[in-house]
């Protein structure tokens, strides 16, 4: 019987991906383990190895093709021994990928309701005239924005608004009935809204920024997945920052004898030091290592720390797993190796899900300090600044100039209180400062 071959779940995050390049074709004979093409997820590119042997009887999903759900049926197999010409693709439903191909899709910012009864022109409309012309519904944009959202039809409220001169606002829409003409007018290419509505679409609108006065770039699976996660961590994670300036200049000279006494080719860097005294203070102050859930709050037993890593088109977090228990050595080594796959967007998802708290550093371009969104389901997330010249009081009370960095701790408050967070930034400064005792 014919073998079904479905687009797999390659991340926990992930939903839809493209099917970037297909290594066999039809005819072609499989193994088990025998890499059959190469998936584009949210966050890297994976190969994708057969599971059973089999003859390729037919390629259902072409090699480019985006938004490919989880699940689909991509491919199919004969088993060993079947004849391949008498084998068909399992019945299923016309993938929404295909779809998506038949019919082009138009720009989020140039998509206008159906509902309105004269198209945008191409060319930049005047504000002046906006409310002008008796074939024009005259509605404000928040009030478009929230009929596309809510399904209403503003042709029904043409001429009935309550603002000046009829014009539909807010109040009017959000009192009206849905309509079947304003729902089917979405683009599916819009951005989603929320079950709740506080998501509204993000669109341009035609009359302020005409269609010819932009580029329009298309959101690739990693700006997606990163817009999605951080609104719904900004809008459901309730979060306090706390700060304070650390000494450097031990941490610096420390680094100097470490790297000095290294073996060669080992150096380690000011962040990883970092990542260390992190996971040190994690295990200091376990109430702090902790994850909000409906169930319960879990409390982790291992640091393990994500590390923020700019990438091209986006942001992604390869974690250090056990970092506790590891040399400063070692974790530089580790960083470096998953830095540069990151980059090249060959880590596997195990390798950059899991940890327990981040680490988001932007001192390198000269940021003094700035506070990070927190990366679910951790519990915080600390953005470090950059370590420059500033006048410090010395133990003797004498003025004097010291190497400092700002440090500032995201929280989640569901998990962490005020006291948990500062306690947990005093070991934090404690091992920065005094970097001896990281060894201990």
């Amino acid at each position: 019987m014919p073998i079904n071959i479905t687009m797999p779940a390659l991340s926990p995050t992930m939903e839809e991906g493209t099917l970037a390049k297909w290594n066999v074709k039809a005819g072609d004979t499989v193994e088990a383990g025998d890499v059959i093409a190469e998936i584009e997820t949210d966050k890297a590119t994976m190969e994708v190895e057969a599971v059973d042997e089999g003859t390729v009887v037919q390629i259902l999903v072409a090699a480019g093709t985006e938004g490919v759900k989880v699940n689909e049926i991509i491919a199919v197999l004969a088993e060993e021994g079947e004849d391949a010409s008498s084998v068909s693709a399992a019945p299923a439903s016309e993938p929404e990928s295909s779809k998506k191909e038949d019919k082009p899709q138009e720009a989020p910012d140039q998509v206008e309701s159906s509902t309105d009864t004269k198209e945008v022109a191409s060319t930049p409309v005047k504000l002046a005239d906006l409310s002008g012309g008796d074939d024009r519904i005259k509605a404000s944009p928040l009030a478009r924005r929230i009929a596309a959202l809510k399904g209403v039809d503003l042709a029904a409220l043409k001429g009935k608004g309550s603002g000046p001169h009829g014009r539909i606002v807010k109040r009017d829409v959000e009192a009206a009935q849905p309509g079947a003409a304003a729902a089917s007018s979405a683009s599916p290419s819009s951005a989603p809204a929320s079950p709740d509505g506080l998501i509204l679409p993000q669109i341009l609108d035609d009359r302020v920024y005409a269609p010819d006065s932009y580029e329009l770039v298309p959101l690739d699976g990693m700006r997606k997945t990163v817009a999605k996660r951080l609104t719904q961590s900004f809008m459901q994670v309730p979060h306090f920052p706390l700060n304070v300036d650390i000494a450097l200049d031990e941490l610096l000279a420390f680094r100097s004898r470490v790297n000095a006494a290294a073996p060669e080719g080992v150096k380690v860097s000011v962040n990883d030091m970092l990542i260390k005294a992190s996971a040190l203070a994690l295990k200091a102050e376990p109430d702090c290592n902790a994850s909000y859930s409906d169930n319960g709050i879990a409390y982790h037993k291992a640091a393990h720390v994500s590390v923020a890593v700019a990438v091209e088109g986006g942001l992604i977090t390869p974690v250090i797993f056990d970092a506790e228990k590891k040399g400063l050595s070692t974790i530089a080594a580790e960083m470096k190796d998953l830095a540069t796959r990151a980059r090249e967007r060959k880590l596997k998802p195990q390798e950059y899900t899991g940890g327990t708290f981040s680490i988001s550093n932007l001192g390198m371009f000269g940021i003094k300090s700035f506070a990070s969104i927190i990366n679910p389901p951790e519990g915080m997330i600390m953005s470090v600044g950059a370590g420059e010249k500033r006048p410090v009081v010395g133990a003797d009370g004498e003025l004097m100039v010291g190497t400092v960095m700002t440090v500032t701790l995201t929280c989640d408050h569901r998990v962490i209180g005020g006291a948990e967070g500062a306690r947990w930034l005093a070991a934090f400064k404690r091992f920065v400062e005094t970097p001896e005792s990281m060894l201990l």
